[in-house]
């Protein structure tokens, strides 16, 4: 009797847990309903000079609204250069939006709908300030391929994945759940309803794809609203953890980071500090980078330190102690400005200490360079390259697009009595020189 009892409690127990077992196909739907109504579909028009011709191209995303007076978060990458934005919300409705703020470096747009003061609110998602924990399930939302809104599931495969190169104040959640072209800045939501991350990167191979998390967009979010960008302080420092795993190097010690170099005319570098040494202490407080995994925290931390207040770093050099004290600047916008000059060939954009590194090497005070030919253009046929730094056009230096705009400017009235130009350029550091022949209209030939 006593055993019939045991077997049957527990087939009572049994019951009680498979009634209470979630159905996927109900959280699916409870979530849909609560964040569908907050996607947007992202058309963008953008300014396309790679062909050093000016073109324009149709790219789309997705988004996620976090306002009811219609704020839209997405991809700076669905946004990029963008001449027009259109967006289709649910329901029907459409609105052009334009660019608030956006920061290159997490990925991350701050878009705001057009329409009239006395129009109804939007369905505003919720973003989550809290991080997720790796086998948590999540849902990407968004539009792929420029369809339909839709939804896939999956699990969070990782919470801390760092990928070199991109990212440099963050990790990456890293999920299974589908990516396709076309879900870059929709929402990543848990089975709650609440956004924890922003899609943005895909793999076609794999199965898995990355995510922004919620947490670090909030941080930024302020800025983006107020500023236009996330505002980060620079110091210049090019950090090397205690345990290098991809270059196959491991420093002996216990604490600190190591200092792999700093950037041309940083205030790291006019501190003095110099490859090898080891920061201990910032502003007090004890560091230690063991991974590369650590690097986004420590450059979030500096990235986040008053603009101009003097911070002191404790390091070692070959043993001895020193201190310095640095103020950090503004870092600056991510890309230069650039331009195509079509009859010339090719399209000019201006150096960026910060997105060409290489080139700023060369051209410390800044300069223009050579950023796209035109296939079998005069530019190309005269020899001139990718990444070549202008030094100057007919004699005249050229510092920036304001430099260059009057020459070509007049270059184009002296046709067709005068139509060669001498350039000076470098070229990885070499100095050379071109005739620059522009006789020969070949981008209208090219149309025709």
């Amino acid at each position: 009797m006593k055993k019939t009892m045991t077997t049957a409690a527990a087939a009572l127990v049994l019951a009680g847990c498979v009634a209470t077992r979630p159905d996927f196909r109900e959280v699916i739907l409870k979530t849909g309903e609560e964040v569908f109504p907050s996607l947007v579909y992202i058309r963008v028009v953008r300014e396309d000079l790679s062909a050093a011709r000016n073109e324009k191209q149709v790219v789309s995303g997705s988004g996620v609204v976090i306002s009811e007076d219609g704020e839209v978060l997405t991809n700076h990458h669905v946004v990029d250069k963008a001449t027009e934005i259109r967006c289709l919300l649910s329901g029907g409705r459409t609105h052009t939006a334009r660019v608030v703020g956006f920061d290159k470096d997490m990925d991350v747009a701050l878009l705001k709908l057009d329409c009239p003061s006395n129009s109804p609110p939007f369905k505003a998602a919720r973003l989550s300030d809290k991080a997720v924990k790796t086998g948590d399930v999540v849902l990407a939302m968004g539009a792929p391929w420029g369809l339909a809104r839709s939804v896939t599931m999956g699990i969070i495969s990782c919470t801390d994945r760092y990928l070199e190169g991109a990212g440099q104040y963050t990790l990456w959640y890293q999920t299974d759940a589908a990516i396709s072209p076309g879900n870059s800045g929709g929402p990543l939501v848990d089975t709650g309803g609440m956004v924890v991350g922003l899609n943005a990167r895909g793999v076609l191979f794999g199965g898995q794809a990355f995510t922004i998390p919620s947490p670090a967009i909030l941080e930024i979010l302020p800025y983006l609203r107020e500023k236009g960008n996330a505002f980060w302080s620079w110091f210049g420092f090019k950090f090397q953890p205690l345990n290098d795993f991809n270059r196959n190097m491991r420093f002996p010690y216990d604490n600190g980071v190591m200092v792999a170099g700093t950037d041309v005319g940083s205030p790291a570098r006019k501190a003095g500090f110099l490859p090898n040494d080891r920061i201990v202490s910032i502003g007090g407080e004890e560091i230690t980078v063991m991974n590369a995994e650590d690097l986004p925290a420590l450059e979030r931390r500096l990235g986040r330190m008053p603009l101009g207040a003097e911070v002191e770093f404790s390091a070692v050099r070959e043993g001895k102690a020193f201190t310095a004290k640095v103020a950090p600047c503004e870092k600056g916008r991510v890309e230069g400005a650039r331009k195509a000059y079509e009859r010339w060939g090719f399209t000019a954009k201006e150096i960026n200490q910060f997105a060409e590194p290489e080139l700023a090497f060369f051209a410390p005070e800044g300069g223009v360079y050579v950023a796209a030919t035109s296939w079998e253009g005069n530019a190309a046929v005269s020899g001139l390259k990718r990444k070549d730094v202008l030094l100057s056009v007919d004699g005249k230096p050229v510092k920036s697009l304001a430099d260059l705009d009057p020459i070509y400017e007049a270059a184009l009235k002296d046709l067709p009595e005068r139509y060669k130009m001498r350039l000076e350029i470098s070229r990885k550091g070499r100095r050379m020189q071109f005739v620059l022949n522009y006789l020969e209209d070949t981008e209208k030939e090219d149309v025709e």
